[in-house]
């Protein structure tokens, strides 16, 4: 066999075998992705290890590992044995960290994944897919190697435009690096053209491996397997095509603080297709993150007499999502910080946790003192919170018109169901009634809601005129979207930037927010006059 000495190093290539070389300028080019001080290197298919002593003395020249998976004929061909010596023979002359893997690449994928589990820091910063052109090998050779790929690693498919099968064939890689790229598409970011031989891809997304095997995973105090049996966060909000531009705020929120997989559920009621397709732009980019709409049930024939509507749908909703956990967000809130550490919360077997209320912490007149939460953000135990459905139903029932509503249901039902968390996530009333100190307010940390990562817009969205003149609560309370603002509030300009990202940009300074600005303030005068003559002529009649 004719084998030359490469770049006179003593490298032992076979000269006819020269599948890489005209690869090496493009590869360079990419090197500067890889931004880890010492990089983790994979390669799925090595022969005799051009492309291994590339990456060893170009990618890892001042340190770093390779490994190689190459199943050399299981060594019991001489051919294989051959290529397995030149290999060792190669790498080891880089002066380099590598180890080869002598296996299929299945078996031999499976290996790093039960080692990667239980390394201080797992995953691969560049990864290199040559194995076998089988479309369905190839796909589940980077499905496999993809979840051991960290975020902003460098993933290569080799073959793509390979000549000897045609390319929708089975057994042409092709196929199944097309089949690759649909399923993870949103995950990473392609940095080959079209046209080139080889696909360079860089992952967007977190390395997840996917699953647990035995006596590899950590375990809390309480020995339940963590991490990889974690589907993520829940989040739900209730909206009608009114709070469909507040929940893109809230999402998007949601989506550029909280890293890791996010499902929105979002609980509708006529809601365009439009409006569906702009709020879903609020996630385009981040492919953990998802929307599922769910249209508002009707009354159900167990609790025909629950009021109905949007305002009672944070209660309607819990036997209607297939979940056990969900943080649920009214739509005017603003997220500014990682909602992971509330997500997080040990509820200590209670039905739900809550932020104390900053108007009425310890209750109000119509239902008696109890400590009282706001219900705008909740973490819920929906298994707890659907054991006792037909009472909550009916005392929703029973209080269709108590001042705070399904607020108030939810709090005489759980009242000593519920657990409190800081008003850092659920800060209301910043600029207006929280600055009013009060008995009832006086146990509250308040310097809790200095830096919130979540702010919470209470008050009504269009404010009636009593409450816009009222001289005890100024200045009033509202919502940045709303006819009167959140004036004096002091995170509505930044509820407005973020708005400008999201697909309404363009909307605060449009011509039909100023006509509706317009038309809810006349309306509000209007009815303002109504009730003053109404109350002017039950005060002659006394």
């Amino acid at each position: 066999m004719n084998e030359m000495l490469a770049r006179g190093h003593g490298y032992r290539f076979t000269d006819t075998q020269d599948w890489f070389t005209h690869n090496e300028e493009k590869w360079r080019a990419i090197l500067r992705h890889v931004t880890a001080p010492y990089p983790r290197v994979l390669e799925i298919g090595s022969w005799e290890g051009r492309s291994a002593v590339f990456l060893l003395t170009e990618l890892c020249l001042n340190g770093g590992h390779l490994v190689c998976i190459d199943h050399f004929d299981l060594m019991e061909t001489k051919a294989g044995r051959e290529r397995h010596a030149k290999l060792h023979h190669n790498l080891s002359l880089t002066g380099k960290s590598y180890r080869v893997i002598d296996e299929f690449s299945v078996p031999g994928l499976m290996t790093l994944l039960r080692e990667e589990m239980a390394a201080t820091c797992p995953g691969f910063d560049w990864i290199y897919v040559d194995g076998s052109h089988e479309a369905g090998d190839t796909f589940l050779d980077g499905e496999l190697a993809w979840r051991l790929a960290r975020k902003g690693a460098i993933v290569i498919f080799d073959d793509y435009r390979w000549d000897k099968e045609p390319e929708d064939s089975v057994h042409h890689p092709k196929r199944g690096i097309d089949a690759f790229l649909a399923l993870h598409e949103g995950e990473y970011t392609v940095l080959s053209a079209k046209t080139d031989y080889q696909v360079v891809l860089q992952k967007k997304t977190e390395m997840r491996i996917g699953f647990l095997v035995k006596d590899t995973a950590d375990t809390d105090s309480e020995g339940t397997k963590q991490d990889e049996i974690d589907d993520g966060m829940n989040v739900v909000l209730t909206i009608d095509a009114g709070y469909a531009i507040a929940a893109a705020v809230a999402i998007l929120g949601v989506v550029t603080h909280t890293p890791g997989r996010v499902t929105f559920f979002v609980v509708c009621k006529d809601l365009s297709d439009a409006v569906k397709a702009k709020l879903r732009q609020s996630v385009i980019g981040d492919a953990d993150k998802i929307i599922v709409f769910l249209n508002l049930p009707p009354p159900t024939s167990t609790s025909p007499t629950f009021p109905s509507g949007l305002l009672w749908a944070k209660i309607s909703m819990i036997p209607m999502l297939a979940v056990d956990r969900v943080l649920y967000l009214d739509a005017d809130v603003l997220v500014r910080g990682d909602l992971t550490g509330l997500w997080e919360t040990d509820l200590g077997g209670k039905a739900l946790a809550a932020a104390p209320d900053v108007g009425v912490p310890i209750g109000h007149d119509a239902i008696g003192r109890m400590p009282y939460f706001n219900a705008g953000v909740m973490l819920m135990d929906l298994t707890l919170m659907r054991k006792d459905l037909v009472s909550l139903y009916a005392l929703g029932a029973e209080m269709e018109n108590s001042q705070f509503r399904d607020q108030d249901a939810l709090n005489v039902h759980f009242r000593d169901n519920w657990q409190a968390v800081s008003l850092k996530w659920n800060a209301q009333g910043l600029g207006t009634y929280a600055k009013y100190h009060t008995p009832d307010r006086v146990a509250l940390d308040l310097e809790a809601m200095a830096n919130p990562s979540i702010v919470h817009f209470t008050g009504a969205l269009h404010p009636s005129l009593s409450a816009v003149i009222n001289p005890f609560v100024q200045p009033v309370t509202g919502k940045p979207w709303g006819y009167i603002g959140a004036p004096g509030h002091p995170y509505a300009e930044e509820w407005w930037e973020v708005c400008e990202t999201t697909a309404w940009k363009g909307w605060r300074s449009s011509a039909e927010r100023r006509a509706d600005v317009a038309r809810r303030m006349e309306e509000a005068i209007e009815a303002g006059i109504r009730e003053f003559r109404l109350r002017a002529t039950e005060l002659g009649d006394h």
